[in-house]
């Protein structure tokens, strides 16, 4: 009787701890990006000028909690070669905020910011006509050669701040800033 019952318990354990194995097996792992933004790349929608085409990238609304457009193109030699985006001066002369509309003005001051290797500055704007809207914009440089992005993203862009630095100093742009900066 007591062989039958430690039987009985032993396949009962047995059961319950393969049952545990596959319910855990049957669950996906967890992501560990989930949290994370997700950019995809998307159609540089404005005219060629001096500068070229640049690349956009996309976040949708389900992953940044509002759309977000990054527009981001390099400017080989036209930084200060003597102290790089280092104030705001320099981040408004570099900028692509007029890309977005015309009349910008600055709606706090700038800070510094850092993308791989590079210094340089962000600074959020109110541009007129014919958007209307604000925009974030970032630029830092390589010694003579400065790289910018601009950022739209609903009213309020600066709020995106964090999540357009980490795309930036992903691998990504990464491997592209050392292709188009010549590294």
């Amino acid at each position: 009787m007591i062989k039958r019952i430690v039987t009985v318990a032993a396949v009962v354990l047995a059961a319950g701890i393969g049952g545990y194995v596959l319910f855990i097996a049957a669950k996906p792992p967890a992501d560990p990006h989930r949290d994370r933004p997700v950019w995809n790349e998307a159609a540089w929608p404005f005219p060629i000028d001096q500068w070229g085409q640049g690349w956009a990238y996309q976040c949708k609304a389900a992953d940044c909690g509002v759309e977000v457009n990054l527009y981001l193109r390099p400017k080989i030699g036209f930084c200060n070669c003597q102290t790089g985006v280092a104030d705001d001066e320099e981040l408004d002369r570099v900028s692509d905020v007029d890309l977005v509309g015309s009349e910008g003005s600055a709606l706090d001051p700038g800070r510094p910011i850092t993308v791989h290797w590079m210094k340089g500055r962000s600074r959020g704007y109110r541009v007129g006509a014919p958007s209307a809207k604000s925009v974030l914009s970032l630029a830092f440089n390589d010694r003579c050669d400065v790289i910018v992005a601009t950022v739209t993203a609903g009213d309020d862009p600066v709020a995106q701040e964090a999540a357009v630095l980490e795309f930036l100093n992903g691998d990504l742009v990464l491997n592209w800033a050392k292709v188009v900066l010549g590294l």
